[in-house]
Parts: C-alpha cells; sequence; structure tokens
C-alpha cells in the first residue's frame, strides 16, 4: 500500500499540537475503506497534506466526523455497550470553544440524551486542540456528578470520589448545600479566559430514587442516581486530532451503580447498612453477607430504573450483547480489542459467559484516550 506522505517544514506556532500526518492517512483510509461512497481517497489525502503544511493541523467532514466518534465507541475496550456504536448520535459544536457556549451546549446534550427516560447515546464535539489554541475542556469526570462535602475530622458527606472537585468548585464560588446526592455544576476551562461554574437546570438532570420490590425499608436508606452517564473528562481521537470537550453517553448497567457507586467502600459504602436491614450476620464474612446485600442492592437499582421508565440494563444481558458485538466484528474482518477487567461485571462475573474467554487487548484508533 502506498503512503501518501511527505516531509513538512516545522510548522511555527504557539503550541506543540502538530498532526502527524501518519495518523491522518491512517484514519482517512480506514474512512474510505467502510465509506466506498465518500469519494476519491488520494484527493483528500493531498488536501489534508496541504492544510496541515499551512495550519499544522486538518479539519474533518461532517461524515469524517461522525464517522470518526461511532469507531471511536467501537474501539473502546473498557466498554461492554458497543453493540449499537452504530446508532450514536454526534452533535458537531466545533465551532464552539467559550466556556458560556460549552455550558449552554452540555445542558442541551443532557436533555437530548435524557429522552424522558428513553436514553439515546449521544457525543458532542467541541473546539479541537490545534497548534495555534487548545480547544476548552470540562474539568468534571462526567456531565453529572453528586458533590463530596468533606468535614473537619477528614470523613466526607456524599460521593468521597468528588471531594477534591467539590473544594475546587467551592473555591469558585459554589454554594450547594451539604446532602449525600447534591449535583455538582461543571467547571468549564474555556481555550482562554477564566474557568466557568455551569450550574445544570433540574430539566437537564433526570434522577431515580432507589427502592426495592420487595423491601419497603428501602426507600428509608434515601437512595438516587442520575440517569445519564455522560463522560467528559476524556479526549476523542480521530486521526491525530484530539478534540479535549466530547463528552459522551450511553445508558447504565445496572451493575456500575449497585456494585460500584453506591457499594464501594471509597464510594456511598452502602453494603454494611443493607446488611444490617436485612438482619444479616456481618460477625464473619463466611456468613456472605456482602454478597446477599450486593445482589439485593443490585436488585433494588434495576427495579428502580424499569419503575422510573428509564433505560437500563443488567449484566447478564449485556454479556450476551457483548458477545453478539463481538462476533458481528469478527464477521466484519475486524479486531475487537476489550480489557477483560472492565468487561467481565462486578457482579456475578463468573456467571457470565464474557468470563470464560480472552480478548484482544490493542489499543486501536478513532478512540476516547485520557486527556492532557
Amino acid at each position: 500500500m502506498r503512503t501518501w506522505i511527505r516531509s513538512l517544514r516545522p510548522f511555527d506556532a504557539v503550541s506543540h499540537t502538530i498532526i502527524d500526518l501518519r495518523e491522518a492517512e491512517r484514519f482517512l483510509r480506514l474512512f474510505h475503506t467502510e465509506n466506498p461512497d465518500s469519494g476519491d481517497l488520494l484527493t483528500r489525502l493531498a488536501h489534508v497534506t496541504a492544510e496541515v503544511a499551512r495550519t499544522g493541523t486538518y479539519t474533518h467532514t461532517p461524515a469524517e466526523l461522525e464517522f470518526g466518534a461511532r469507531v471511536a465507541w467501537r474501539n473502546s475496550n473498557r466498554c461492554i455497550g458497543r453493540l449499537y456504536w452504530r446508532s450514536l448520535k454526534v452533535r458537531d459544536r466545533r465551532a464552539i470553544s467559550s466556556a458560556e457556549g460549552v455550558a449552554l451546549e452540555c445542558v442541551e446534550h443532557l436533555r437530548q440524551a435524557t429522552g424522558e427516560g428513553k436514553i439515546r447515546p449521544t457525543v458532542t464535539v467541541f473546539a479541537p486542540d490545534t497548534p495555534a489554541r487548545r480547544g476548552p475542556r470540562i474539568l468534571n469526570d462526567q456531565l453529572i456528578r453528586y458533590a463530596g462535602h468533606r468535614a473537619p475530622d477528614g470523613s466526607v458527606v456524599g460521593d468521597p470520589r468528588q471531594a477534591e472537585l467539590t473544594a475546587l468548585a467551592r473555591e469558585l464560588g459554589w454554594r450547594g448545600g451539604q446532602g449525600r446526592f447534591d449535583v455538582l455544576p461543571l467547571i468549564i476551562q474555556p481555550a482562554s479566559g477564566p474557568r466557568l461554574l455551569c450550574h445544570l437546570p433540574g430539566d437537564a438532570v433526570l434522577e431515580v430514587p432507589i427502592t426495592h420490590p420487595e423491601y419497603r425499608w428501602f426507600a428509608e436508606l434515601g437512595l438516587r442516581w442520575h440517569a445519564v452517564p455522560a463522560i467528559s473528562n476524556m479526549c476523542l481521537e480521530i486521526g491525530g486530532v484530539c478534540y479535549p470537550c466530547a463528552p459522551f453517553n450511553g445508558w447504565y448497567m445496572g451493575a456500575e451503580i449497585g456494585a460500584r457507586n453506591l457499594a464501594d467502600a471509597d464510594r456511598y459504602d452502602q453494603l454494611p447498612e443493607v446488611a444490617r436491614r436485612l438482619g444479616l450476620d456481618t460477625s464473619t464474612e463466611r456468613s456472605l453477607w456482602r454478597d446477599h446485600a450486593l445482589v439485593e442492592l443490585n436488585v433494588a437499582v434495576l427495579h428502580s430504573f424499569d419503575r422510573a421508565g428509564v433505560s437500563m440494563t443488567d449484566h447478564h444481558t449485556e454479556s450476551r450483547r457483548f458477545l453478539a458485538h463481538l462476533e458481528r466484528e469478527e464477521q466484519a474482518g475486524r479486531v475487537c480489542p476489550a480489557d477483560w477487567s472492565w468487561i467481565v461485571p462486578p457482579l456475578s462475573g463468573a456467571a457470565t459467559p464474557v468470563f470464560h474467554r480472552y480478548y484482544d487487548q490493542r489499543t486501536m484508533t478513532p478512540a476516547f484516550v485520557p486527556r492532557h
């Protein structure tokens, strides 16, 4: 295969983010292979090479951006829910780099993705990093997170994982409450200028109170969780271009909430209280009280989302769907990368079909990658 690359003189700019033409060519060849009606590849490569020579970067067409974002989801080796990667809704907001503009579009993203409970996989792509200017960034790891209020004795009310971000929000002027489920504002770093706090309006944050189909006392725990898991601290990398502000979401698998967010000892740590309410013997690990409490907590989460009419899947169903996705990718002649430690659910892993397999762990692009 001939490589459409030539040497370029160093680009004189204020940043080091100069595109590697090999990455651009690799992506464009992939795009044209899977989209054979998209025009002449060599002509496109010539245009991109010339644009990089002038500016140090290049601009994806809307079709390239949409394809790149969807393939980034397809390549996400830590995500079990990739069967529907082609359905990802891509919101092209590359013209926006201001903090105010990002804030408004993040709110709209949540409204559209929530769909009154029918969750829609969505990504909103803002201005990229370029040699001349950095793109905007969201400091929150997800668009919706609950505050972690640190007390003088070191204890935390709320989500301990968000204690540092909560402290930063207060430094920037947030005057939130002291509850366990206070929705944090977004902290947005624009391309230039000061950080901005964006308070999420109530109609953009759908929350589900957690109850149990059998135990009425479960409601007394006062637990709830938000409906949309929108990751907001990763770079969407397409053909060498980094979009550092590209919040994206699918829908929750129940165990993410019931076996991690609400159960982990360094998060909401609810297993001891659930076990106490169930009357379990917590004096010995051999009673398996943690396991019993964990199952009932996950039963409650699935029941509550179903009752509220909010999209959610369970780990057994999603495991079978992932293997269907894996089979489709193999039939298409593509590698399906997967990280076993993330693909196997945190609850009853050995009882799911994804447990008894080995996976290709290579890193592929386009991808959602850690942001610098």
